[in-house]
């Protein structure tokens, strides 16, 4: 090799080390990102209604910033309450499903193979799960940038791309040779249009999941019902694992009243998750995003693996881009010229 390709491979490695360290900055700027990209979509609509860009983009903030008030002063208090007793409540909802499970071996096999109340060692495994990826999460929000300001960053950076998007997309693109700017334009423009399919689909579909629930829950009258309602629309942002995981609060604290209750919230989340895989999201996701479930899942264990709970997190927007790059840039333009010329 030559010193000038040395040289361009040292300028490689340097920058592959640069970016990830500032791997979590990197990702609050994507989530910033795709608040851009949601808010964007809405001055287009404006737009359309022969409003000026300035107009329309000052109505969008204006509307966004109330929701998020309206949102924080209405949900944000009863929440609160309801999750500081959710925690109080939720051990010994623990302690009450081991009961039941031993009585349950008493009657099925009239013995008791495992002692789940005295034995602490399925619950030691769970925290020894949980810990790491709670770990990671805490300091992405509070070592790296801190909770609060990391929010305010990622609203304040969402304005600013939504202000001017041409200038931030045009220093992006300038980055490519002068040759394949017009084709990194043309895929900039195909990852917009898929993410606010993707957020159109996952805000409805977190909506749905989070208004049956909540019906769902209040019928069977399960205590914080508001609460578990809540966790279950947001824990479906994260798909596989979170649906899985927002029902574990409910059913812990159901069992609290009665066996039958518990069984009763598993079967309600049951059938809000069909309603959701087999008719909400066809209906609002396009064709065009759909993921195989092993693909998936497989996006959410590396960025998991890497990032941590915010790569978890955004698992899903990142796949949708990443798949959009993959198809472009290496499989269109790349690998099938490439098979043409052989």
């Amino acid at each position: 090799m030559k010193i000038g390709e040395w040289f361009g491979l040292l300028i490689l490695g340097i920058s592959l080390y640069i970016l990830w360290e500032i791997r979590f900055l990197l990702l609050l700027v994507f989530a910033a990102i795709l608040v851009a990209v949601a808010l964007d979509g809405v001055v287009n609509f404006l737009r359309r209604w022969r409003i000026s860009q300035g107009m329309a983009i000052a109505l969008t903030l204006f509307a966004f910033l109330a929701i998020i008030t309206t949102l924080v002063i209405v949900i944000v208090p009863p929440f609160s309450k309801e999750f500081e007793e959710l925690v109080k409540l939720f051990p010994k909802g623990f302690q009450a499903v081991a009961r039941w499970l031993e009585e349950l071996q008493m009657r099925i096999l009239g013995e008791t193979l495992f002692d789940f109340a005295t034995n602490g060692d399925l619950f030691r495994q769970l925290q020894s799960f949980a810990n790491p990826l709670l770990s990671r999460g805490i300091n992405f929000f509070f070592d790296t940038l801190g909770g609060v300001l990391s929010v305010i960053l990622i609203l304040v950076l969402a304005v600013m791309f939504l202000a001017d998007p041409a200038a931030y997309r045009q220093g992006f693109i300038r980055i490519f040779p002068s040759f394949y700017r017009n084709r990194v334009h043309t895929i900039l423009k195909r990852c917009e249009v898929n993410l606010r399919a993707w957020m159109l689909g996952t805000l409805t579909a977190m909506s749905v999941v989070g208004i049956l629930s909540f019906i769902g829950l209040s019928l069977l009258g399960v205590r914080l019902y508001f609460a578990h309602a809540l966790i279950s629309g947001l824990f479906n942002l994260i798909p596989n694992i979170g649906p899985t995981l927002s029902l574990i609060p409910p059913t812990v604290i159901a069992s609290l009243d009665a066996p039958w209750k518990a069984i009763a919230v598993v079967i309600l989340y049951f059938f809000i998750q069909q309603t959701d895989a087999y008719f909400v999201t066809p209906y609002v996701m396009s064709q065009q995003l759909e993921l195989p479930p092993a693909l998936t899942l497989m996006a959410q264990i590396f960025f998991t693996t890497f990032l941590g709970l915010p790569g978890l997190i955004l698992a899903l927007p990142l796949m949708v881009v990443c798949r959009v790059w993959i198809e472009e840039a290496l499989v269109k333009d790349i690998l099938d010229p490439w098979q043409q010329r052989g």
